[in-house]
């Protein structure tokens, strides 16, 4: 009998797209649901949208179909809520970015991460004399993937900005 994965334990990753009024506290409440039933959030990034009285809020978690579905009844009783899609649902694009410093101390080093660099078609934005700062971006598995390049090369630090994701096509998450 194969064993199940930590990620498939926990069940299905579920992207969650909320338009939701840009009101003081209204981030609070939403991690507060997830929190007071404890359910993890595995990303949250939340920015204004072109009409300034609305914020847009995309939340990664897993769960079952059972959970989610409890998720978004819960989530829809939130007053700031005006409306939520699971993009998981249908084809969407999702990217994430990411920043990574890395050390650099020799020329063979350096030649190295630039080789990387422009195989994943990152930029570096940043050099010392001793460090590299990358910025790469896409989707999850592409900046895992880069990270786990760097194998002789010791990471120092690393920054992901947590998923962003839109609809293919004309479905539209709007009022």
């Amino acid at each position: 009998m194969k064993q199940k994965t930590k990620n498939e334990a926990k069940g299905m990753r579920h992207i969650i797209s909320i338009l939701m009024e840009n009101e003081a506290g209204a981030l609070s409440r939403v991690a507060g649901l997830f929190s007071a039933r404890g359910y993890n959030i595995e990303s949250l990034t939340v920015a204004p949208t072109e009409d300034v009285t609305l914020s847009r809020m995309t939340v990664v978690t897993r769960g079952s179909d059972e959970i989610i579905e409890q998720i978004t009844k819960q989530l829809n009783k939130l007053v700031d809520v005006v409306k939520l899609v699971d993009l998981t649902e249908g084809p969407h694009i999702e990217r994430e970015m990411l920043m990574i410093k890395v050390r650099t101390s020799s020329n063979d080093s350096r030649e190295e991460v630039k080789r990387l660099v422009d195989i994943f078609r990152g930029r570096i934005i940043d050099v010392t004399a001793t460090s590299y700062t990358i910025e790469l971006t896409g989707a999850g598995d592409k900046l895992d993937a880069f990270i786990n390049a760097f194998e002789k090369t010791p990471i120092l630090e690393t920054v992901r900005s947590g998923v962003s994701g839109i609809s293919r096509g004309a479905k539209n998450l709007h009022i």
